[in-house]
């Protein structure tokens, strides 16, 4: 673990070094870059700075307690010891979590979606009931929320409703989210006071961005041509038409537009770009369609992440052990889920670390 602390803080310096550099500030989207990475590791830095600490004094500790003869000095090296010891153990498993590689979908901005499942009208006023909470929840994390499409219910609420949520690190937090989500409450229209149950899935789906897309110059075939003037009155005498063939997808893009190879060839590229990234957003809308079908289940109440029980005023996440488990209801339908969030992740993170023995 030390040795890989050690490597990333020369990757830190380094990275603060290129932060000074005037040849990086003057380039906007190099410097942006850098600093995101910078920014990336200043929380490992700062807890391996504290660690440091911890382990320097610890160490001066135990070499008062083997040299000293005084007993009062060698009681108050002793005291020290046990007081830095459990702080250094708990830094140590601190510091172990943030080393955990992050997953790349991470820092992505998302789909969220909400559709009522099995329940009927009570089912379509339960998936209204968690958009008004993870709004609230959106609103605290100070994230930008646009409503991309919906479908009231017929008595209220939502049969489907989905958004894009957009900020920082908004995927790290909300991708437990995605499943069954069941609801125990006796409905208004219940006459005989009976509790019903009814489910809503919720599906979280991380947002491609263009820079996500990657073409390899080396799978890029380019030729040129001899290309026909306006309405093919003339032939041009040197070769300015630019085609472009990509030969993993076998798309082509070209361009005669311009008397200069070099202005095609700009133009072609540029199409081929566009047409290699619909095509790959057409894949990942429908493996995204194939993810949130494996995310959320079939909605009914039966598949569950995660139970609102109205009666005992609490919500269970199933995936979660004993007590931790459970939280007040009427924080979370208000639209606190930091608790869950934050024992969803230690659990994911403890999972990992198992992993990694």
């Amino acid at each position: 673990m030390l040795d890989k602390l050690s490597a990333i803080r020369d990757k830190y310096l380094h990275l603060e070094e290129q932060l000074s550099d005037p040849g990086i500030v003057a380039d906007m989207e190099k410097a942006k870059k850098v600093n995101k990475e910078y920014k990336k590791l200043q929380p490992i830095m700062e807890a391996f700075g504290r660690y440091e600490k911890l382990r320097s004094n610890l160490n001066n500790a135990r070499e008062m307690l083997a040299a000293e003869r005084d007993p009062e000095m060698r009681q108050m090296a002793k005291e020290e010891m046990e007081g830095l010891t459990p702080q250094l153990e708990a830094l140590e498993e601190e510091l172990k979590i943030l080393l955990i590689p992050k997953e790349p979908e991470d820092e992505k901005d998302v789909i969220f979606e909400i559709r009522s499942g099995t329940g009927g009208d009570e089912a379509a006023l339960f998936a209204g009931d968690l958009y008004r909470m993870y709004l609230r929840y959106f609103q605290e994390q100070d994230w930008e929320v646009e409503v991309l499409d919906e479908s009231p219910g017929a008595v209220g609420g939502y049969a489907k409703i989905v958004l894009e949520v957009s900020g920082e690190n908004v995927y790290s937090k909300l991708k437990f989210e995605s499943g069954a989500h069941r609801v125990q409450r006796i409905p208004e229209t219940e006459a005989k006071g009976r509790v019903h149950t009814s489910a809503a899935t919720v599906a979280v789906l991380p947002i491609l961005e263009p820079e996500d897309i990657n073409i390899r110059k080396d799978d890029i075939r380019r030729d040129v041509f001899r290309a026909s003037g306006a309405g093919g009155q003339h032939v041009n005498r040197t070769e300015s038409g630019v085609r472009f063939t990509h030969l993993p997808t076998g798309v082509v893009a070209e361009s005669t537009e311009s008397r200069s190879q070099h202005k095609n060839s700009e133009i072609a590229m540029g199409r081929l770009i566009q047409q290699i990234r619909d095509m790959q957003q057409t894949q990942q809308q429908s493996a995204l369609a194939s993810q949130r079908r494996s995310l959320v289940g079939s909605g009914d109440r039966s598949e569950k992440i995660r139970t609102y029980n109205w009666p005992q005023n609490r919500v269970t996440d199933h995936r979660l052990e004993g007590d931790s488990k459970n939280f007040n209801l009427d924080k979370v339908i208000e639209g606190d889920l930091s608790g869950i969030i934050e024992a969803l992740t230690v659990a994911d993170n403890a999972t990992k670390l198992q992993a990694e023995g």
